[in-house]
């Protein structure tokens, strides 16, 4: 028992030794998604509590992220987020790409999916009121609205169903 813990805490040691890379890169003011529309103060003030440590160029790290298998944890899950919606990244999106994940993003609040309650669990400041959801869900819409993406699908089947009618 006494090799078998001596050999845990020698595994454990050199994991702290192997560090996942950080997510605090250069973020250029023509592809954030600001350059579309600017972001009012509770809009910011929200998306930065609540949003922008997994989907943006620069998270605000925890002190647990030090800690091996911790850090890689997080290492994956937010390149999992900025994957699926980097804000940093967003003029860089084609006009449906854009639409699409501003459509995500009023689904995502409306139905309370985002923040993930595993981030809500730990930063408590996520956790946001109605007053700044409905403003994200404000926002969101405004920029599908500048995008001035139409789905031709939609319209099709508008269409259709007005000449049902």
């Amino acid at each position: 028992m006494k090799k078998f813990l001596i050999t845990l805490v020698f595994i454990v040691g050199v994991l702290q030794l192997i560090r996942p890379s950080k997510n605090l890169g250069s973020v250029n003011p023509a592809n954030s998604i600001e350059a579309k529309l600017l972001m009012p103060t509770i809009v910011k003030s929200s998306m930065q509590k609540a949003c922008f440590d997994c989907h943006s160029n620069n998270t605000r790290y925890p002190w647990y992220f030090d800690i091996q298998p911790v850090g890689w944890y997080l290492t994956n899950h937010i390149r999992d987020g900025k994957r699926h919606l980097n804000f940093d990244e967003f003029m860089t999106y084609n006009a449906k790409k854009m639409d699409h994940k501003m459509e995500e993003l009023v689904e995502s609040q409306t139905e309370g999916w985002m923040p993930l309650e595993s981030y809500s669990w730990i930063h408590s400041d996520a956790k946001l009121s109605q007053e700044e959801k409905n403003a994200i869900i404000d926002y969101a819409k405004k920029i599908r609205a500048a995008v001035g993406y139409i789905n031709q699908n939609n319209i099709e089947d508008n269409e259709k169903k007005e000449d049902r009618d």
